[in-house]
């Protein structure tokens, strides 16, 4: 498992837990109420199929998370004062991750950063930029402001 899905589990993990214990409580009583749809199945579609078809299109929606909320709880939770909005070691530091040199660099690789790996700033500020798009790309909700 790479740092950004690390990263991604940590946020969207602790996001999805409760829905998704809700969702399989859920599920059985999809498969009770879709019984008698499903000899309206389409043509081509057994009931058996059309039945199962339903769950897996609802699981592959999920629900948008809210990074900043998540963020601000995780903040919150270490007791240090982190600016998880601007600093991708803050960032990392509040999920309780491995926030050192040689993991953002790995970071870095993971993202295909073509500029100098020495030059530690200027990737750091890739970094956040680039790993805020993707949790974004990947269903998270982040501040527009963040997304520039």
């Amino acid at each position: 498992m790479g740092i950004f899905d690390r990263i991604k589990n940590a946020i969207f993990g602790e996001a999805q837990a409760a829905p998704a214990e809700s969702a399989e409580t859920a599920a059985p009583v999809e498969h009770t109420t879709s019984a008698p749809a499903a000899s309206a199945a389409p043509a081509g579609l057994s009931p058996a199929s059309s039945a199962s078809v339903a769950p897996d299109a609802m699981a592959a929606t999920p629900a948008a998370v809210d990074v900043s909320a998540i963020m601000d709880q995780a903040v919150a939770k270490s007791g240090q004062k982190l600016d998880w909005r601007h600093s991708i070691v803050d960032l990392m530091k509040a999920l309780g991750l491995d926030s050192s040199l040689t993991a953002r660099k790995e970071l870095a690789s993971e993202f295909n950063y073509t500029g100098d790996m020495s030059d530690s700033a200027t990737m750091n500020i890739w970094l956040h930029k680039v790993l805020l798009k993707k949790l974004a790309e990947n269903g998270g909700t982040v501040p527009a402001e963040l997304l520039d």
